[in-house]
């Protein structure tokens, strides 16, 4: 189970199991009484599911708190307004702590919570999405706004941030490890459900696993419904078994922007990289798409592996995020860019990061990877070596 993540700016996610020991041995403790959902015997999921849930290495099942009382929570919004955990007493809540400038797990983590209120249908409506905010670095209101915004998150949801003493009052009343440790961020990834009684339910821990997100969002929403009066049935259902991913030793056919294909997989080395368009909050990544331009025609007069770009679009904010802002790119890219719409070809591939950058060879193997930009001369380099 994913615990902590260590995320340095543009950098890659360590995840580290156990790390969660403590909070998940409080949860434990909790599970007694006075409680609904799965503390309770109630199987939210259905037996085969939870079975599915429970086998499932890159998803949460959840685990219970066994309705003990949620802290109160005094921040501020991504408005600059004054807001309060107990103001939505009467809801159901689904609280996440995030990093506002992640560019691994935390993405993920806000894709699962508007799918499981989407999945609600108009139950959704009692049902309120709050951040706190785990960044000890980026903490004012804009950073929160640029994070929402990003993320198509600014009307979704309350993102809340305060001074450094404020937040970290808060997650030591909720357990959250934070710890800036050589330039690096690490936080933990949890996310919990509080009911409309304001009591703690279950808490969840995002998996940095792309293929996931949809499940852990189903899995969301079994939870909050069994919380809600009638607990209304989810618009859709999938199977929460484990989804294995497409590496490089498979041949895969993608959609391309703006339209065609694109194939990966063996026969000729190839580097690949992935993105996702809210990296425009924290980097360059009009300058950084054109500049990989170079890198293309370089290729093309050098003979070194072809560039193709993936965007991870199960992590967009919407389907159309990517076609849009190649649209208003303002020059065309000399490389195709693909769609991951399911993140098998992320998690194929080990991608931790965006931007990811993969070096594949003829054979279907791994010969080199990377987190964050790099400049043209720098891949050109590691493509010739490689």
């Amino acid at each position: 189970m994913a615990a902590v993540g260590t995320r340095k700016p543009g950098g890659r996610l360590l995840l580290r199991a156990g790390a969660m020991a403590g909070l998940l041995a409080l949860a434990a403790c909790g599970a007694s009484t006075g409680s609904t959902g799965a503390a309770s015997g109630m199987d939210p999921m259905g037996s085969a599911q939870s079975r599915a849930a429970a086998a499932n290495p890159d998803l949460d099942p959840g685990t219970s708190l066994g309705g003990r009382a949620a802290p109160d929570i005094r921040l501020t919004n991504q408005f600059g307004q004054p807001m309060s955990l107990s103001q939505f007493r009467g809801k159901v809540v689904v609280l996440a702590f995030v990093d506002s400038e992640c560019t691994t797990v935390c993405p993920l983590t806000t894709v699962s919570m508007v799918q499981a209120r989407e999945l609600l249908g108009a139950a959704g409506d009692q049902v309120r999405l709050l951040g706190v905010d785990a960044n000890p670095s980026a903490t004012s209101v804009h950073d929160v706004m640029a994070y929402s915004q990003a993320h198509a998150m600014v009307n979704q949801w309350d993102f809340l941030t305060g001074s450094l003493a404020q937040l970290r009052a808060v997650w030591q009343a909720y357990h959250i490890y934070v710890q800036i440790q050589a330039g690096q961020i690490d936080h933990t990834p949890a996310l919990y459900v509080i009911d409309q009684r304001g009591r703690e339910q279950e808490v969840y821990l995002t998996t940095m696993a792309y293929a996931s997100v949809g499940q852990e969002g189903q899995v969301l929403a079994e939870q909050v419904a069994s919380l809600l009066p009638g607990h209304p049935k989810l618009a859709r259902q999938g199977s929460l078994a484990y989804v294995n991913g497409l590496g490089p030793a498979s041949r895969a056919t993608l959609s391309a922007v703006p339209s065609g294909s694109v194939t990966l997989g063996p026969g000729r080395p190839r580097l690949v990289m992935f993105f996702a368009t809210w990296l425009s909050e924290t980097s360059d990544l009009r300058g950084q798409l054109t500049a990989l331009n170079a890198y293309a025609q370089a290729a093309k007069r050098s003979g070194l592996p072809p560039l193709a770009a993936v965007d991870e679009e199960v992590s967009e904010p919407s389907a159309d995020a990517v076609r849009t802002y190649l649209q208003h790119l303002g020059r065309p890219l000399d490389y195709p860019v693909a769609l991951d719409t399911t993140g098998r070809i992320a998690d194929g591939y080990g991608v931790q990061d965006q931007p990811w950058f993969v070096l594949t060879s003829a054979a279907g193997k791994v010969v080199w990877s990377h987190h964050g930009w790099l400049p043209v001369s720098a891949l050109e380099a590691a493509a010739r070596k490689s």
